[in-house]
């Protein structure tokens, strides 16, 4: 990865969300990474304003900026208070004239549609789990086992724990329809592939390039429950998974490995339209890489398996954050041209 010319001096627009009503520990920890991450532009010539998205409140907070004189960097996983609204962010951005990074309005409204996702693979030819989508008990056709069973419309493992795996089809039943009750959402039930997974970084457009690959080692846990990522493995820093699962980074492939997997990777991100970046997660089953999940706009959170793969391959938390304001600037009129190679 080539940071050609990089422009330092530009301006941004650092854009988060924060919802108050969390426990206040929650809140500082937002905060301070919000800060870290700020810090790390500034600290290599970027000017940042740094503005909190805390209510329906967006276009207020736009009004003061002219979309002439800045980059706004689009950190808002949603609207506060608002369920699968990131894309609501990014149709306001564009609304108004801003250029902002990551992906836009339809690429981030493809993204909480899990079912919307698997169909855009399966047209492409791209490997994805067997799947099935349902929103009730009456007709359910599915056979093979183990699988899993999640929300349609959520990510960062909410929704998946251990019970997510089921191994019959009365397990699979009580699982649909605890989906259905508590998410009041559709429920997307997959082949579960106990396999190899990894964590695999993108940045970049046209010439996008794949960041050396982490791989989640589940080896320490037996059971086939606890073999995947729940929310508690992500974020509970006092549950099991959380504790045996290791992140290993670069993962360990053969020469041949790591050609097919870029090669899924990069097909799965260019068929999602994926913009500046994103992760994708991936299980090997068979030397057949299967795309889990797209995450656009992923979490860059400075210990994020994505962050590690950049400071790997030789740039520290503010160059990774410029490159991808400098790549939101190819598409600014009013910046000088620059070339990401």
């Amino acid at each position: 990865m080539d940071i050609t010319n990089p422009r330092e001096y530009l301006p941004v627009l650092m854009l988060c969300d924060i919802d108050r009503s969390l426990p206040p520990i929650e809140i500082h920890e937002s905060e301070e990474i919000t800060e870290i991450f700020v810090g790390a532009l500034r600290a290599i010539g970027h000017s940042v304003t740094l503005v909190y998205l805390e209510s329906n409140n967006l276009q207020t907070l736009l009004k003061p900026f002219d979309p002439k004189e800045l980059i706004v960097f689009n950190w808002c996983e949603e609207v506060p208070g608002v369920p699968h609204s990131s894309s609501l962010v990014a149709w306001e951005l564009e609304q108004r004239g801003f250029t902002f990074t990551g992906s836009d309005y339809y690429a981030l409204a493809l993204g909480t549609d899990k079912r919307r996702i698997k169909q855009r693979l399966l047209e492409q030819g791209i490997p994805t789990p067997e799947w099935q989508v349902y929103t009730s008990v009456n007709t359910i056709n599915w056979s093979q086992f183990p699988a899993i069973v999640k929300p349609a419309f959520e990510h960062c493992g909410i929704g998946i724990t251990r019970e997510a795996v089921v191994q019959s089809r009365e397990d699979l039943i009580a699982r649909i329809c605890y989906i259905l009750k508590e998410f009041h959402q559709p429920a997307l039930v997959e082949d579960f592939i106990d396999g190899r997974e990894f964590h695999v970084g993108v940045i970049g457009n046209g010439n996008a390039r794949v960041l050396p690959p982490a791989e989640i080692d589940f080896s320490s846990l037996v059971d086939i429950h606890d073999r995947l990522c729940t929310y508690e493995a992500n974020f509970d820093k006092h549950s099991l998974a959380y504790q045996k699962i290791i992140t290993r980074l670069p993962a360990l492939l053969t020469p041949d490995q790591q050609r097919n997997l870029e090669d899924v990777v990069l097909a799965a991100y260019r068929a999602t339209d994926c913009r500046d970046y994103a992760r994708m997660d991936v299980r090997l089953r068979n030397d057949i890489f299967y795309i889990l999940d797209v995450n656009h706009n992923a979490d860059i959170s400075p210990d994020n398996s994505l962050i590690l793969a950049v400071e790997l391959v030789g740039y520290n938390y503010g160059q990774f954050g410029s490159l991808l304001i400098n790549l939101a600037t190819q598409r600014h009129t009013h910046f000088p041209y620059w070339e990401f190679t």
